[in-house]
Formats: structure tokens, C-alpha cells, sequence
């Protein structure tokens, strides 16, 4: 893609943390930006902040998960701003709890937002990256879609999946010559209130509580606004994949090099922490 300037880009989950930081980094560089969030308020703070800047900037209230609403923002982005050429799927819910106490509905709710909400960014946009001729599709796994972790097999499930879908993607769009570039980002810790805001299941809510602070204090060591800059600068070098944070690159190097003995290593750090 090169340069951001005179692009258009989308941002979902764009009314706090990666999504803010993405906004306004993507203004900064240049690119009339269309955000949207189910968060009301933090959506118009980031408007706000995002027009401070100098920016065009769009702003929807919207729930990804909700296929024919995002099929329909698609297109009218689209028609408002005569074109797409950057579409970064950043919604996410977290969530704590052991697979056998989990409730159904609490598993099909992460999917629904963490996957389901990424494929529905991703078919709704990609018509109209390739009609802009230079497109791009931007899908944010975490670490936890290279890597599993106890209490945390739906947020895993929800990333892995975002994993193998983009990948496959890359792919294809590459075999079929069409002019749209695909990347999968996959941030370490971040300092966002992701983890403070997740939801967690009864048995588990004074461990969610619990590892909220650990997070807080000892995991999060990048900031939204270093993750936004490394995720643009990915895109601008056109980047297949995308490690945020020197935890991310580690962790995805133990991984490599220790292939499933990691499950061991991630047993004795999970029983040591209480997770």
C-alpha cells in the first residue's frame, strides 16, 4: 500500500485502546478514517480527538456481530467516501473461564464478536478493496492465537481461528492476482481495559479479578499507541504477519522451538499464578 495519505481506512473496536490509537495514528498519517464501536461514548471521544487532528472522519454505532448491519455500513461507507482501501477488524471481548463451567451462550458470544465479527468486516469490505485497486485487510489476533492458555479456550478458539482465516485469505487473494494485501496481527500485552472489562464465569470472577491486576502491573508493557504505529507500519511495508511487544516475538519463538511441549511450560506457569 506505501503511503496512508489520501487513503481511506475502517476501524472497528475504534472507541478505545488499539482501535482510539489506531484512529488517530491513521489521521496522522493522512487517511480520512470511518470508525465505529458499540461503545457510544468512547466512540465520540475518539471522533472528537480524531477531528482535533485535522481528520474526515466518520462515526457509527455498530455491532459486528450483527452480519446485515455490518453488509449494510459496508456499502455505505463506501458510497459516502467513494472508496475503501484499508479495513482493520480490532472488536474484541475477552473472556475467563474453564471450558466445562462455561455456559454455551458465553462461548457463542466471544465467537461471535472475536471471529464472526472479523469474517463479517472482512466479506462486507473486500468488495470494495478490490474495486479500490489498492486494498487491504487488517485482522487482529493476539498471542493467544499462537499459543493456548487455561480458562481462556473461548478468547483462544475466537483468535486461532481469526489466524488460520486470514492466513487463508493472504493466500487466496495472492493466488487469484487480486489487489488486495492481508495481514494478521497478533499484539502481546497491551495496555488497554480489555482484560479489566471481560466477562468471566461465576466459579471464576475473583480469578478474572485476580489476574486483571497481574496483567495491569506485570504483562501489559506496550502502549495502544506503539501497537497502532507497528500495525501501520506493517501495512505500509505490506507485512503478511504482524508481532506486537517483545512478549509476542518470545512467545511465538517458544512456540516455534518447542512445538506442543509448550502446553507443559504454560501448565506450570498457570499453576504457579492461579489462572
Amino acid at each position: 500500500m506505501g503511503t496512508l495519505t489520501g487513503k481511506v481506512a475502517v476501524v472497528t473496536g475504534a472507541g478505545s485502546g488499539i482501535g482510539r490509537a489506531l484512529a488517530l495514528e491513521l489521521v496522522r498519517r493522512g487517511a480520512t478514517i470511518a470508525i465505529s464501536d458499540v461503545d457510544a461514548v468512547g466512540l465520540e471521544q475518539t471522533g472528537i480527538e480524531a477531528a482535533a487532528l485535522g481528520g474526515r472522519v466518520r462515526t457509527d454505532v455498530l455491532d459486528v456481530s450483527q452480519r446485515e448491519l455490518v453488509l449494510s455500513y459496508a456499502d455505505s461507507v463506501a458510497d459516502e467516501l467513494g472508496k475503501v482501501n484499508l479495513v482493520i477488524n480490532n472488536a474484541g471481548i475477552a473472556y475467563f473461564g474453564d471450558t466445562d463451567q462455561t455456559p454455551f451462550k458465553d462461548l457463542e458470544r466471544v465467537m461471535d464478536v472475536d471471529f464472526w465479527g472479523v469474517v463479517n468486516g472482512t466479506k462486507a469490505f473486500l468488495p470494495h478493496l478490490e474495486a479500490s485497486g489498492d486494498g487491504h485487510v487488517v485482522n487482529i489476533s493476539s498471542v493467544f492465537g499462537l499459543f493456548s492458555v487455561p480458562s481462556q479456550g473461548a478468547y483462544n478458539a475466537a483468535k486461532f481461528a481469526v489466524r488460520g482465516f486470514t492466513d487463508a485469505l493472504a493466500m487466496e487473494m495472492k493466488m487469484a492476482g487480486k489487489p488486495v494485501k492481508v495481514t494478521c496481527v497478533h499484539p502481546g500485552g497491551i495496555r488497554t481495559n480489555i482484560v479489566r472489562n471481560s466477562t468471566a464465569v461465576e466459579e471464576r470472577a475473583d480469578d478474572r479479578d485476580r489476574m486483571t491486576g497481574i496483567f495491569e502491573k506485570h504483562l501489559a508493557r506496550t502502549t495502544p499507541e506503539e501497537a497502532a504505529r507497528v500495525i501501520l507500519d506493517g501495512v505500509e511495508k505490506g507485512k503478511v504477519r504482524v508481532l506486537i511487544g517483545r512478549d509476542a516475538v518470545v512467545l511465538d519463538l517458544l512456540v516455534r522451538i518447542a512445538g506442543p511441549r509448550y502446553q507443559g511450560i504454560v501448565r506450570r506457569v498457570a499453576g504457579r499464578t492461579g489462572i
